[in-house]
């Protein structure tokens, strides 16, 4: 009669020759620790008794020969958790694998034979600290969720595309098997860790999580539009060298591209973030970085995103008291927030191969939530680029002004010069076409042409809006012939400005309003209606014909304010709009005073009405 070792080692010579082959059965891989070739391998010649013992097994489990670990271990949590894990009992599935790899009991260290000895290193140990981990134990009942799958709380069934049913929850709560199968590494044979199935494009992942339109407790799936999304689409090829698995594309690795089922970054979310993490950075934005920072981990690497962030002005990282969060209001308060995040939908957005006109929003912001031109709270996502950057510049509190280069002053937003709310929306008595369209196509310095960052081509039609990123953009932006990413995530001019713009400023701290031109001297450049980026007004010049200008065609003054007293076009000109109830002013053509600059003449604030000036300006009366 074969003793029960005999048996055990004639199986293990067939899972090793099975192992040549493509696998078709269950194969044991690195868990054999009988092997010499295993990571972690002992003298005990019988690969199941490592695991399983027949007699003198421990009490719980199934005849389980490890030790058990005695260590209460910390779970997954985050501020959207719907069904929070507890503690797992001892004997329960996941407490098997725990045994060896919470790291807290050797490998080896059996119950029936005492301690073996062993050789080597695990790789994959996870520590007792979980919490960066997929959630497991759940408490029972399971909650519905808006992305996950109905039967998961309906019935207690997964929806394995592949409709093998091979990811199965584990006495109704997930496991550490639902996902893994112990006796069979290569499952997937791209990502050998032994899955349950392949998850190849993330059919594992969506066999629990769902990208149907589902809304449960008043929130809507977030992974709705996933399937379309550049994400989920990407044929961009995946470096050796990236630590990501076998798979060869974005497309293939689909939700592992972001996320990390084990070994993620704390704080819920389980980002995939670079290690160790970027200073700084706040960890949402750092999830982006693993292919946005112009690095190999993609054979043909994209646009380089934090070479921008990393310029003079840059939209600042969240602070650590001031996190990005997925249950987040749409108004963010206090402008030190900004993240990946917040201007882009991981999960909706589409790459951007060509321009649409304004002001819708670009395929890059798909899905991002935005404040209407009214300033109300939108119920879908934004539909223009404007409602988004709303988010902040609207009447969010907090924010820091100057922060980002000089700030002019004006009569009717000293409250808050950042909220560009009122110098935009339909009442305002002046404004570039950013929220509305423009009525007055016909100005003389208008071009019908944008021209591009050199001023040597012509770029995008005029057209009747414009976008908030047709002035705040990186200074080496692709749409205007650049070579760099396209938005407002970081330039080497103030106000995250594509282009320089010089602002008059009183010299401090003897100059006072109304006393001179100010500091920086415009007219120390030989020329100030050069069209190209040596131009103090190289913004301006982007869509208006500087010559005409200097010619006095709109205005018989231009030239000599500018040329021979030095002033910037700031002075008399509100870049953003004038807004309703500014003082003195009949806000046309933009003019708005800037008050740090110009004093009044007579009573208390500067004037100007059907071209007549009522002010004090480089110590002279107007």
């Amino acid at each position: 009669m074969k003793t029960l070792a005999s048996v055990l080692v004639a199986l293990l010579a067939c899972v090793g020759a099975i192992a040549q082959a493509p696998p078709t059965t269950d194969i044991l891989g690195v868990h054999d620790l009988s092997r010499q070739t295993s990571p972690v391998h002992g003298g005990n010649s019988a690969a199941c008794l490592y695991c399983h013992a027949p007699h003198s097994a421990q009490s719980a489990g199934p005849l389980w020969s490890q030790t058990f670990s005695s260590q209460t271990v910390t779970l997954y949590t985050s501020d959207t958790l719907r069904n929070a894990p507890v503690q797992p009992i001892l004997g329960a599935t996941s407490t098997l694998c725990l045994s060896c790899h919470d790291g807290t009991v050797a490998a080896g260290d059996l119950v029936p034979y005492g301690k073996l000895l062993m050789q080597g290193s695990m790789s994959s140990v996870l520590t007792p600290n979980l919490e960066t981990s997929h959630p497991f134990s759940l408490k029972l009942p399971l909650q519905d969720a808006a992305h996950l799958v109905p039967s998961l709380a309906g019935s207690g069934t997964t929806a394995d595309p592949s409709g093998a049913g091979a990811v199965k929850l584990i006495n109704g709560t997930v496991e550490c098997s639902s996902c893994h199968n112990p006796h069979n590494q290569f499952g997937d044979l791209k990502n050998t860790n032994f899955l349950v199935r392949s998850n190849e494009n993330g059919g594992l992942c969506l066999s629990c999580h769902t990208t149907a339109a589902r809304t449960v407790g008043s929130r809507n799936n977030p992974l709705e539009p996933w399937a379309t999304s550049i994400h989920a689409v990407s044929s961009a090829q995946i470096g050796a060298n990236a630590g990501l698995g076998g798979y060869s594309t974005v497309a293939e690795l689909a939700c592992g591209t972001c996320h990390a089922t084990h070994g993620a970054a704390p704080g819920g979310g389980l980002l995939r973030n670079p290690k160790p993490p970027v200073q700084g950075m706040d960890g949402v934005s750092q999830a982006c970085l693993g292919c946005h920072d112009g690095g190999n981990k993609l054979l043909s690497p994209i646009l380089n995103v934090y070479a921008d962030l990393a310029k003079p002005r840059a939209h600042p990282f969240a602070s650590a008291s001031n996190k990005h969060a997925l249950g987040e209001p749409t108004v963010l308060n206090n402008n030190r927030h900004a993240t990946c995040a917040d201007c882009h939908n991981a999960h909706a957005a589409k790459q951007t191969v060509s321009f649409n006109a304004a002001p819708g929003i670009r395929p890059s912001q798909l899905g991002v939530a935005g404040v209407d031109a009214n300033g109300a709270l939108m119920t879908t996502p934004a539909a223009n680029q404007y409602e988004n950057c709303l988010r902040c510049h609207g009447s969010s509190a907090g924010k820091q002004s100057g922060a980002y280069g000089y700030t002019r002053a004006v009569t009717s937003n000293a409250g808050d010069p950042l909220n560009v709310l009122a110098e935009f929306d339909a009442t305002a008595l002046s404004a570039h076409p950013v929220m509305r369209a423009a009525t007055l196509t016909q100005q003389p310095s208008l071009l019908p042409f944008m021209w591009n960052l050199t001023a040597t081509m012509q770029s995008r039609p005029m057209g009747t809006q414009i976008f908030c990123t047709d002035c705040h953009n990186s200074d080496n932006n692709r749409e205007f012939g650049g070579t760099g990413a396209n938005g407002p995530h970081g330039s080497s001019n103030d106000h995250l400005l594509e282009r320089r713009y010089v602002m008059s400023q009183v010299a401090a701290p003897t100059g006072a309003p109304g006393t001179g031109p100010g500091s920086p001297i415009i007219n120390a450049t030989p020329n100030p209606f050069l069209t190209g980026s040596a131009s103090p007004f190289a913004l301006c010049a982007k869509c208006h014909n500087l010559e005409n200008i200097a010619a006095n065609v709109s205005f018989a003054e231009h030239s000599r304010h500018m040329q021979k007293n030095g002033f910037s076009c700031s002075t008399c000109h509100s870049a953003h709009g004038v807004p309703a109830g500014t003082a003195g002013v009949s806000g046309t053509r933009l003019v708005s005073f800037d008050i740090n600059v110009v004093a009044p003449n007579t009573g208390s604030v500067p004037t100007y009405a059907n071209g007549t000036c009522n002010l004090i300006c480089h110590g002279k009366a107007h």
